[in-house]
């Protein structure tokens, strides 16, 4: 049999779930004039599998932005077998960008649509001094933060609420109510973090959420003003958009084993 007359392999829907740091793009979605995760991660499949691959990611993260996990599907034809397409594509992946699993997924799963919640932990580095270790992984703050107070603020965050408040002017929505299910501050050491998962989000929604938990930390917004800023649906009333550098996807849900991290 000629190399033409060869089967080729049935195209398959396969999700990656991958994790990045952020600080070298220009986020998720593929940029005409700019590189992103989506272009790198593109040319690194095509690369390995000999066939190009359009890929649905779970979410666009900004410049900067990281994520620990993160999932994104597309149709490709590959018999390389499942178990061994991480370390395939990882040969041509920069050391930034790392897939761990390979999943065959039914043919109408998109990973964008069907997760049910992310979890995103924004990083605070309260010191006076700066760590080394945390540049470009963590938002540096030397001043003073009242943790008890940020602890205080977090819950009045959680349930489906109206948003607007909290979020920066992008993509255009039907809605600007949203989920969440938890939001928590907690603390190890010098580092803060501020842990939020929901149904969706909306564009620096978790961003604008950390900076308003930082702004109750020092003292500019009280706890207790929470409920009336988002009653208030005013982006000036809440705290500012906290940098990229802090911000992590860390969680995601679709009831699938093999994908939920």
């Amino acid at each position: 049999m000629s190399a033409k007359e060869k089967k080729l392999p049935p195209e398959r829907n396969i999700a990656l779930r991958l994790a990045y740091l952020g600080t070298n793009y220009h986020g998720w979605q593929y940029q005409n004039n700019a590189l992103s995760i989506q272009q790198v991660l593109q040319e690194a499949l095509a690369k390995a599998t000999g066939c190009q691959v359009v890929l649905s990611g779970v979410g666009r993260t900004d410049a900067g932005v990281h994520a620990r996990a993160y999932v994104a599907n597309g149709r490709m034809r590959t018999g390389i077998p499942l178990d061994k397409l991480p370390l395939a594509v990882g040969a041509y992946l920069p050391e930034d960008i790392a897939v761990s699993r390979a999943t065959e997924v039914p043919e109408d799963f998109d990973a964008r649509f069907n997760c049910r919640s992310k979890e995103y932990t924004y990083l605070i580095h309260n010191s006076r001094t700066r760590n080394p270790f945390y540049h470009n992984r963590a938002y540096f703050c030397p001043a003073p933060l009242d943790f008890e107070a940020m602890v205080q603020a977090a819950p009045h965050f959680e349930g489906q609420q109206d948003f607007a408040a909290v979020r920066s002017v992008g993509t255009p929505v039907r809605s600007t109510v949203r989920t969440m299910l938890y939001c928590r501050a907690e603390r190890q050491g010098d580092l803060i973090a501020v842990r939020v998962r929901a149904d969706g989000f909306l564009y620096n929604m978790a961003r604008a959420i950390a900076g308003t938990l930082i702004y109750c930390g020092l003292g500019k917004i009280s706890p207790e003003e929470i409920p009336a800023v988002l009653a208030s649906r005013d982006r000036e009333r809440a705290g500012p958009t906290a940098p990229a550098c802090g911000l992590y996807m860390t969680g995601l849900d679709y009831g699938m084993e093999e994908l939920d991290v």
